[in-house]
């Protein structure tokens, strides 16, 4: 099967008013990921190599979208929404080039997996012109039934037209089907509108099928792989799956998740074997995290790189274009962005680190920040190996500090700094003996003199 050419048409034009928003359906993210997103993920993992995709009008955000993540994808518009059928064909420019197989998906199932595509390719493979990809459900009620005889399926049933026998029947339709790409465009041009809704429906092409002597199967996939998204409820429930299946996945080789149900993963989360993740923990898109590295309760990692033996948390955040390098400490109530902390450097203590470098060994105390910021644009500070920066520092940038430098605890260091070098920037402490009383005294009497006026 991998020699046969491959076409995925995904519809995609959907509006999804159920959603209650003004952004289309598809564009909607689990994982975060739009849904159209992890099905042209799924597709090029099962080997599309070019895909298309049929958009409804006036969404050209959607067609960006599209191009951004799978750049060998068309888009395709729809401009009258006149059913499954009519959107495929929406898709006609590339449905006329010579395809094996030709897959017609939907935007909204993301949980659609590589193993499903399969299946369906695998009955094209064997000589079938038509395949459905069906699910066997314990609430068949309001989906179309499959109906089979002698391993053929002759018609899909929707519920409103179903005898009573047949709405026993629980091998109900996804809406994913396959076609032989010889005889994918003459029995999308051969289906009629002749129903209430004048409209094309894409399963008509069972009956077509099997009226012209064609071979037309089902396949059984799994209910939670083909599930739909028309509402917020129902994104939740998938992104309940997707997270589900990512705590697996990386426990299954070899990460360690203390409390996995409290662990939320983006799509393109990576984490290397011997990781230890404890509770309530969130990695948004971009992190990578190497072997032997401990992400403590309660951080969030986004855009991040964390090295091997590194240590993170409890209650850190790191930003995009954190990079941490081996064994480095980032501990709790530290906000880590755009830097770089070197080997077994350590930040430990409620500090702010932006637009930055660590050297190795270096150790940043309670209550440092970099001040990056002017107002109008930001500036880097350079921290060298083994130095030592007190806590309640302020390095103002930009800035650079030597290696082995020692920054005493409450300096302001606005100038650089060379190596080995003793920096205090901070006023000198002035004791004055008895003032402390004086002072009181004082602010007593005004107090109640304020009050005796009011």
């Amino acid at each position: 099967m991998s020699q046969r050419s491959f076409l995925p048409v995904v519809l995609a034009a959907g509006l999804g008013t159920r959603m209650r928003s003004d952004l289309p359906k598809v564009m909607h993210p689990i994982g975060h990921l739009p849904l159209v997103g992890h099905v042209l993920k799924t597709l090029a993992a099962s080997g599309a190599e070019e895909m298309a995709v049929v958009v409804g009008p006036d969404m050209e955000p959607l067609e960006t979208l599209v191009k951004d993540l799978a750049p060998s994808a068309s888009c395709h518009v729809q401009v009258d929404r006149l059913g499954t059928a009519h959107a495929a064909l929406a898709a006609r420019s590339v449905l006329e080039k010579s395809f094996d197989d030709i897959l017609v998906l939907f935007g909204d199932t993301p949980l659609i997996t590589p193993e499903a595509v399969g299946a369906v390719r695998n009955e094209l493979a064997k000589g079938a012109d038509v395949v459905v990809l069906g699910f066997e459900t314990e609430t068949p009620f309001g989906y179309g039934r499959l109906l089979t005889k002698n391993g053929k399926l002759v018609a899909i049933r929707e519920e409103k037209d179903a005898s009573d026998d047949e709405r026993l029947v629980t091998l109900c339709n996804s809406g994913i089907m396959g076609f032989a790409g010889k005889a994918a465009l003459e029995l999308l041009d051969a289906i009629g509108n002749a129903n209430a809704k004048g409209e094309y429906y894409l399963t008509d092409a069972v009956e077509i099928a099997n009226e012209r002597g064609l071979t037309v199967v089902a396949v059984v996939g799994n209910e939670e792989d083909v599930q739909g998204i028309n509402t917020r409820v129902q994104l939740a429930q998938c992104e309940a799956v997707f997270q589900r299946r990512a705590r697996h996945a990386v426990m299954e080789t070899g990460v360690t998740l203390q409390a996995p149900e409290t662990v939320f993963f983006a799509h393109d989360t990576v984490i290397d074997p011997d990781v230890t993740i404890e509770p309530n923990v969130v990695f948004a898109p971009g992190v990578k995290v190497e072997s032997g590295a401990v992400i403590r309760a309660f951080s969030h990692l986004e855009g991040a790189h964390v090295g091997a033996g590194a240590t993170v948390g409890p209650y850190a955040r790191l930003r995009p274009g954190a990079r941490l390098s081996d064994n480095a400490h980032i501990g709790n109530f530290v906000e880590i962005k755009n830097a770089d902390v070197g080997a077994g450097a350590k930040v430990n203590h409620l500090s702010y680190i932006g637009d930055a470098s660590v050297g190795a060994k270096s150790n940043i105390g309670a209550g440092t920040i970099t001040c990056n910021y002017d107002g109008f644009g930001k500036h880097k500070t350079e921290i060298g190996a083994g130095s030592f920066v007190g806590s309640n520092s302020t390095l103002v940038a930009p800035l650079k500090l030597g290696s082995g430098v020692y920054v005493a605890a409450g300096s302001v260091v606005t100038d650089e700094v060379s190596d080995d070098a003793l920096v205090i920037g901070r006023g000198r402490q002035v004791e004055k003996p008895g003032r402390a009383e004086e002072l009181r005294q004082r602010f007593k009497a005004a107090k109640e003199a304020g009050s005796k006026q009011s």
